[in-house]
């Protein structure tokens, strides 16, 4: 997972004042909830006392309530109630759960995961304008998979696969009489055109100035028939957005961190443009992007992650894989993956040496400072236990 970097959590409108919403991403259980006014908050979900999943809880004004002891917490991580000790109870400061900063951006709730920055000295929320600029009627849907995010991202930065992999379900026959078939054949020859384009072609990679979006477009043919050919320009967004567009359709989708073993696909789907025409009433407009989404997540996603779940290393990264010359996007995204990933260790280094150093020295002038007081070292120390264990062994 790559530090400081903004990473979409759950839809906006997930997130109420009537209760909370338990999630767990990167690595960690999270809490997410609104206060009265419906600011949103995001927190550690662990209640310190006996580590309850505050997930569980239930609002109570402007603070998340605990469902074991009702211990409450508000928008800053502090403990503002225990129930158990009455009303003028004096709380510990140190009963608090961890704030993370959020922002609402795309319809999703983004969170920053990386180093501690004040709020105005946070990056905005990447996108490109395949995304923000985006006018169209669209729906959203997520779902989780036991699959590792960097092999997910790869599925979807290449789409020869998809002659191999999406070729046998009955479900399959729809998108070969809709999208590959011609209409001189009613769509009947759908599944021979299908399976015949398996070659890319016109393939080219760029990266844009920020360094932080790759795009590719090629063209996935048929090798003996140039009209049965699609273009497709992929988007790629770190850490994880994947936008994909066709003549016939437009997506984009966020393959979330939940750990090292678990993925959230947020998927996103754009109406069809083709429709548009006929379909003024924006209602029905909404219902084909929203079948789309049922048939992904049952149907053509499940092929995939079928294929994911037996790959090794689990975790892709640089020399685990032997690219060929059409993996271009792929073998872009895990070199620039690893440079960020390089660069944020990097940047935490010197501050990470910086304090093991003073700690270090602190703990060397405590030393000093009770030998100089007591004339002895001190008893915890190295030099303190040594005695104590030579008195011990003696008769």
């Amino acid at each position: 997972m790559i530090p400081n970097q903004w990473y979409p959590i759950v839809e906006a409108q997930e997130v109420s004042n009537d209760k909370p919403l338990g999630v767990r991403r990167m690595g960690q259980d999270l809490v997410l909830w609104r206060d009265i006014d419906g600011n949103l908050v995001c927190q550690g979900a662990r209640c310190p006392h006996k580590g309850a999943n505050l997930g569980d809880g239930r609002m109570k004004g402007n603070t998340v309530e605990c469902p074991y002891h009702g211990f409450r917490y508000g928008a800053d991580g502090a403990c503002r109630v225990i129930p158990a000790m009455g009303p003028q109870a004096r709380i510990p400061g140190s009963l608090r759960v961890p704030t993370y900063p959020v922002r609402e951006e795309f319809g999703l709730v983004w969170m920053w995961w990386g180093d501690e920055r004040p709020a105005a000295g946070l990056p905005p929320v990447a996108a490109p304008a395949e995304v923000t600029e985006n006018r169209k009627l669209y729906a959203t849907k997520r779902w989780t998979r036991p699959v590792h995010y960097t092999r997910y991202i790869e599925s979807l930065l290449e789409f020869y696969h998809v002659t191999y992999v999406h070729r046998d379900h009955w479900f399959n026959y729809i998108d070969y009489l809709l999208l590959y078939g011609t209409p001189s054949k009613f769509g009947l020859d759908g599944r021979e055109r299908y399976l015949a384009a398996t070659r890319i072609t016109n393939h080219q990679v760029e990266t844009e100035a920020e360094g932080q979006t790759i795009r590719y477009s090629f063209d996935h043919c048929q090798e003996d028939d140039p009209t049965n050919t699609t273009h497709y320009v992929i988007t790629f967004t770190f850490p994880c957005m994947v936008h994909v567009q066709t003549e016939q359709f437009e997506t984009t989708s966020w393959l979330v961190p939940i750990d090292d073993e678990n993925t959230e696909h947020i998927l996103r789907w754009y109406e069809y443009e083709q429709v548009k025409p006929v379909l003024r009433f924006e209602p029905l407009r909404r219902l084909l992007p929203w079948a789309s989404l049922y048939m992904e997540k049952w149907v053509q996603d499940p092929q995939d992650v079928r294929i994911m779940e037996h790959q090794e290393p689990k975790i892709s990264a640089g020399g685990v894989n032997k690219f060929i010359p059409v993996d271009e996007m792929n073998a872009k995204y895990i070199s620039m993956r690893a440079k960020l990933l390089a660069d944020a260790a990097a940047t935490r280094a010197p501050a990470t040496t910086e304090a093991a150093s003073a700690a270090e020295e602190a703990g060397r002038d405590g030393t000093a400072a009770r030998t100089a007081a007591n004339g002895r070292p001190a008893a915890g120390g190295r030099h303190g236990s040594k005695p104590r264990e030579d008195a011990a062994a003696r008769p």
